[in-house]
């Protein structure tokens, strides 16, 4: 292989199964990827980025979830759906569904597993040592543990072969935390789609009709925007970007500010920020707009991409797929985000939760308006997909399976 991993052994390509930068996968290779749920987020997206990536090398992937809104993109990515609760955290409900795994492996003929979620780890694992099968296990976020059982319930993720951590700082945060083997850990990057997320791919029509339906202004024209795309959640740092908005405005600053993710249920949270808003007059800069399925058109319809979390993101795909889309992002100064960003020429990193901070930072793009911010996002974009392409992701990972599948082989 031609080190895609940025921790790790490099890998000799083989003959069989075949996908870029040769990797190689042996003939009939199948893979059993699992994770909770299939809503939304960048566990569920990797997951289908590594069942298109399978697909495409001439293998099968299956994919044990209890489903949900990223159905369809599994199947349109040749995936196949083995429908099991395993979102589960009650052991009964666990040993039955490794025994149903145990079933699909023998049935479909799995090669290897991967898990990406702790809870439904426990049974995939359990069916994949009775079946004697290669494991691999991604860090897709930052377990914090305050306990030994919480810490013994983490380390369910280091159970395997080999982990693979997100970022650089995910990979320091196992080897710290549960203490294995360096060389059982190897970092690869989340990847973006580059077919999806490409400026010119996108007609000028989606973004105006995102533009009005957000109700701003005519692509260009109005206020300068910031797009805080993520689910509403506390941890998210919606409450950091209110408080901003609302002394920038003191400012004399006319700025919009949009909040492009749904509640998931929390009502609670949604209705305090909207109260927020209102408290802070600020109904006409702070908008809360719901869901948005058309993520590439969203970070046009914007000049800056906002990443205010509190709690540090394990990579912060959030920060990457803006700047591949050629917008800066301000984000918050911790985690995997240190590694995305570059300050003064990608974007801006800000303290976690410092008003004062974020309100320079939101100030500093506004400074450079629309003449001075195509510059940064310019460089963003030449960086963020040379760094972060799908592709090199997909054959990273797909290579860490070639490098497992052989020394089984050897062994046998």
């Amino acid at each position: 292989m031609t080190g895609c991993l940025l921790h790790g052994p490099c890998i000799a390509p083989g003959a069989g199964l075949r996908y870029q930068d040769g990797v190689s996968l042996p003939p009939n290779f199948t893979l059993l990827q699992v994770v909770p749920e299939l809503e939304t987020g960048g566990a569920e997206q990797t997951t289908i980025d590594v069942a298109r990536a399978v697909v495409a090398a001439g293998g099968r992937a299956l994919v044990a979830s209890q489903g949900g809104r990223m159905e369809a993109a599994l199947a349109a990515a040749g995936g196949e759906l083995v429908r099991l609760p395993m979102h589960s955290k009650n052991p009964l409900v666990m040993l039955k569904t490794a025994r149903a795994l145990r079933q699909v492996i023998r049935e479909r003929g799995v090669s290897l597993v991967h898990v990406r979620s702790r809870a439904p780890a426990f049974p995939a694992l359990w069916a994949a040592r009775a079946e004697g099968l290669p494991t691999v296990a991604t860090y897709h976020g930052i377990y914090v543990a305050k306990g030994r059982a919480k810490r013994w319930y983490n380390a369910v993720m280091t159970r395997v072969d080999r982990v693979i951590a997100n970022s650089d700082y995910t990979r320091d945060h196992v080897l710290a935390e549960h203490g294995i083997a360096p060389e059982r850990v190897v970092a690869i990057p989340r990847g973006v789609d580059l077919t999806r997320f490409d400026p010119a791919r996108v007609a000028p029509e989606r973004v105006e009709a995102l533009r009005r339906a957000w109700g701003l202004a005519a692509a260009g024209e109005g206020p300068l925007v910031f797009l805080l795309a993520g689910r509403l959640t506390p941890i998210k740092g919606h409450e950091t970007i209110i408080a901003a908005a609302a002394q920038l405005k003191g400012e004399g600053r006319d700025l919009r500010v949009i909040f492009a993710g749904d509640d998931q249920g929390r009502t609670t949270f949604r209705q305090s920020l909207e109260a927020a808003v209102r408290a802070g007059g600020l109904e006409g800069e702070v908008r809360l707009v719901g869901h948005c399925d058309d993520m590439p058109a969203a970070f046009l319809a914007a000049d800056v991409a906002l990443l205010p979390t509190l709690v540090p993101e394990s990579f912060g795909r959030a920060a990457v797929e803006p700047q591949v889309m050629g917008r800066p992002v301000i984000a918050s100064d911790h985690g995997g985000t240190t590694e995305t960003v570059l300050p003064g020429q990608t974007g801006w990193l800000a303290a976690p939760g410092d008003i004062d901070a974020w309100v320079r930072a939101m100030a500093a793009a506004a400074d450079l308006g629309r003449e001075g911010l195509p510059a940064l996002g310019r460089t963003a974009r030449e960086r963020a997909t040379r760094l972060y392409a799908n592709d090199t992701m997909c054959a990273a990972t797909l290579a860490v399976y070639e490098q497992l599948l052989k020394a089984r082989e050897a062994r046998e």
